[in-house]
């Protein structure tokens, strides 16, 4: 990892974790997310400076319309994505996860690649082995679902095929 993305990570991680950040990021980080995506060209997230991130595009739960959203994942070492439904220690699960859960048929873009996947709950008994994975990239990720008083989903994502850009 690059020298000045270890600063900005040493920095940035303690303040995540704060009630502060917590109220003003699910605010803030979209727009700004959505900004540089827009200056970038789809190139760069905000997100993908301090963490491995994709772009989720799932189906709404309710809805049946398209929906996009940033997220961290964790390489769960076979080739798939671990994501977590943490949405900054809020009482409520993430609408994703709600989509996830009716519509596993999803895409995502990892640098610039694009995937179809299958997205599973990580079941009871592989919980704790997958936070371990998601707390060795961001320590202190958990304690979003400690400070949340819910359980948080935990998806497991594996790809199906590569998609055309």
């Amino acid at each position: 990892m690059p020298r000045t993305q270890q600063l900005v990570r040493r920095i940035v991680a303690p303040l995540s974790r704060t009630r502060v950040f917590r109220r003003i990021a699910p605010v803030l980080l979209p727009v700004f997310e959505r900004l540089v995506s827009w200056v970038s060209g789809g190139r760069a997230q905000v997100s993908g400076l301090l963490v491995p991130s994709l772009v989720l595009r799932s189906v709404g739960a309710k809805s049946g319309a398209p929906r996009e959203t940033v997220l961290m994942y964790t390489p769960d070492g076979e080739g798939r994505a671990i994501v977590a439904g943490t949405s900054f220690a809020r009482e409520r699960h993430p609408a994703w996860t709600y989509n996830l859960l009716a519509h596993p048929d999803a895409e995502i873009t990892v640098r610039e690649r694009r995937l179809a996947v299958v997205a599973t709950l990580i079941p009871d008994d592989e919980r704790d082995a997958a936070w371990a994975r998601i707390e060795r990239q961001w320590p202190g990720y958990r304690s979003y679902e400690r400070e949340s008083g819910r359980v948080v989903r935990l998806f497991r994502l594996r790809p199906v095929r590569e998609l055309m850009r």
